[in-house]
C-alpha cells in the first residue's frame, strides 16, 4: 500500500496536536460542480473505438478514477480514507462516531460499459454534499461518500468484490483464488497497483459505524421511462448468480473429420444458449450467456473445450432454481447426443434482497409525492451490505433502458433531479 493511500496517513486536516480533526461542514471557497466533475471523469478509461469504458479493477484506468475520487474529497476538505479492501471513503464529520449516513456507488465498469452505471452515483453524492452546504444544513450525524472497488467484476469474474470482502461474504482465501483472463490473481493485481493484499478481509467495525447507506444509480431498465417521475425508489433486487458451463469434447481437424465422427463442444454450447433463452422465457426469468472461451480457438480446428458463462436472474429463488436446473438438464442431454461431457460450476450467487421497509418508507416521506417503488434485476453494493446495514436505493430515469453499453444515457435534467432527491434524503437523515 502506498503512503499516499494508507488509511493511517489519509488526508485529514491536522490540529495542533497532529491528530486528525473532523470537518463539521465549512464549505471551501470553490468546489467542482456536477458538470465539472462529470467532464473531468468522462474521458478516464474510455475506449476510442467502441466509445465504451474499460475501467477494470487495479488497472491504470482504475487508478485514475481513484485519484479523481481523492481529489474531490480533498477539494471539499473531507477526511479521506482507504479501507483494508481498497474501498475509498470521504468523510464529513468524525468517521469513528458511529450512526453515519453513507452514500456513493462505484467507478469501475463492465467491458465497454456506459458512462452512468456507477459514476452517476458517486458524482451525485459529491454534488449532494455541496447542495447540503449551500442550503446551510448542519449534519448531526457523520456523512460519508464511498467508492466501492471492483463492483462489476469485469476482471476477476466476481461482482461486488470490495463490498463482499467488507461484509465477510468473500473470504481472503477465496479472493486469493480469483484470476483474470491472463492468469493474474487478485492479490497480484493489488500488489502491482501498490496496495497490500494481506490486509483484505471482513470489516465489521467499519460497517457497525454505518447507520444508513443510500445508493443512487441510473435505472437499468425502463420502469421510469414512461412516467413523469425522474427518480424512483428500489424495493428489492432479484436473486442472481453466475454459472460456468464447461463443455469437453475432442479436438480434431475441421477439414477431414466427418460430421458423424465429431465430438464438437461448440455444438452443445450453441444448443445450450438457445435452450437458456427458451427456459428463461417460459419461467419468467432472465438468462444470458455473455462470455465464452474456446480451446484451442483455431478456425480450422474442432474445439476440445468450450467454456461459457451464464448470468441468470429471476423474481424469486424458486424460479431461479428452476431455470438453472432446466438449462443444465438441456445441456447434459444435448451433450450425451454429441459425445460431450458437461460440467456446471456456480461461481457466484446473491439471494433476493428486500430493502428494509423502514428506511425505504423514510425515503418516500422525505421525497414526498407519489414516488415510484420498483424492483430490479441488477445487483449493487447496496444489496451486498443490506445484511449488515440499513440500505436503500434511488434510481434515476433511463429513457432507453439500455445499460452495460456505450448507449447508456440519462437526461441532464433527470440527473440533476437525482442530485436534488439525494440532497433531500441526506438532509432528512443526517441533519435532523
Amino acid at each position: 500500500m502506498t503512503e499516499a493511500d494508507n488509511p493511517a496517513v489519509g488526508s485529514r486536516s491536522a490540529g495542533r496536536n497532529g491528530r486528525a480533526q473532523p470537518d463539521h461542514g465549512a464549505a471551501p471557497a470553490h468546489t467542482p460542480s456536477f458538470h465539472e466533475m462529470w467532464r473531468d471523469l468522462l474521458p478516464i478509461g474510455r475506449d476510442a473505438a467502441s466509445g465504451g469504458y474499460r475501467r477494470f479493477a487495479w488497472t491504470g484506468a482504475d487508478a485514475d478514477c481513484r485519484a479523481w475520487f481523492r481529489a474531490q474529497a480533498e477539494s471539499r476538505g473531507l477526511t479521506y480514507e482507504l479501507d483494508r479492501n481498497g474501498n475509498q471513503w470521504a468523510w464529513l464529520g468524525d468517521p469513528t462516531a458511529g450512526d453515519a449516513v453513507v452514500t456513493g456507488s462505484h467507478l469501475d465498469s463492465v467491458p465497454d460499459g456506459g458512462a452512468f452505471d456507477g459514476p452517476l452515483g458517486v458524482v451525485s453524492s459529491f454534488a449532494a454534499l455541496d447542495g447540503l452546504r449551500a442550503r446551510g444544513a448542519r449534519p448531526t450525524r457523520p456523512l460519508a461518500i464511498v467508492n466501492f472497488g471492483d463492483e462489476e467484476g469485469a476482471r476477476f469474474g466476481l461482482a461486488c468484490v470490495g463490498s463482499r470482502l467488507a461484509a465477510g461474504q468473500l473470504t481472503p482465501d477465496k479472493a486469493a483464488r480469483l484470476r483474470d483472463a491472463d492468469g493474474v490473481s487478485l492479490p497480484q493485481a493489488m500488489e502491482r497497483a501498490g496496495y497490500d493484499p494481506e490486509a483484505i478481509g471482513a470489516d465489521p467495525e467499519r460497517l457497525a459505524r454505518i447507520g444508513a447507506f443510500v445508493e443512487l444509480h441510473v435505472e437499468q431498465g425502463r420502469a421510469l421511462a414512461d412516467t413523469p417521475q425522474a427518480v424512483g425508489i428500489a424495493s428489492s433486487i432479484w436473486p442472481h448468480g453466475r454459472w460456468r458451463f464447461d463443455f469437453h469434447g475432442e479436438a480434431n481437424h475441421a477439414g477431414t473429420t466427418r460430421l458423424q465422427d465429431r465430438r464438437d463442444p461448440m455444438l452443445t454450447y450453441a444448443t445450450t444458449v438457445l435452450a437458456a433463452r427458451k427456459k428463461a422465457r417460459l419461467t419468467g426469468a432472465l438468462a444470458t450467456f455473455g462470455k465464452v472461451a474456446v480451446e484451442p480457438n483455431g478456425v480450422n480446428a474442432i474445439p476440445s473445450l468450450v467454456r461459457g458463462w451464464l448470468d441468470s436472474r429471476a423474481p424469486d429463488q424458486t424460479t431461479l432454481d428452476l431455470v438453472i436446473a432446466e438449462i443444465e438438464k438441456a445441456a447434459v442431454e444435448r451433450g450425451e447426443r454429441d459425445g460431450v461431457d458437461v460440467r456446471v460450476t456456480r461461481e457466484s450467487f446473491t439471494p433476493v434482497v428486500e430493502f428494509g421497509h423502514a428506511l425505504r418508507d423514510e425515503l418516500g416521506r422525505l421525497l414526498g409525492g407519489d414516488v415510484p417503488v420498483l424492483g430490479t434485476g441488477a445487483g449493487h453494493d447496496a444489496g451486498i451490505l443490506s445484511g449488515d446495514v440499513p440500505t436503500a436505493m434511488l434510481f434515476v430515469r433511463n429513457p432507453t433502458g439500455v445499460s452495460h453499453s456505450p448507449a447508456e444515457t440519462a437526461a441532464e435534467d433527470d440527473c440533476l433531479a437525482g442530485v436534488i432527491a439525494l440532497t433531500d434524503v441526506l438532509e432528512g437523515l443526517a441533519c435532523r
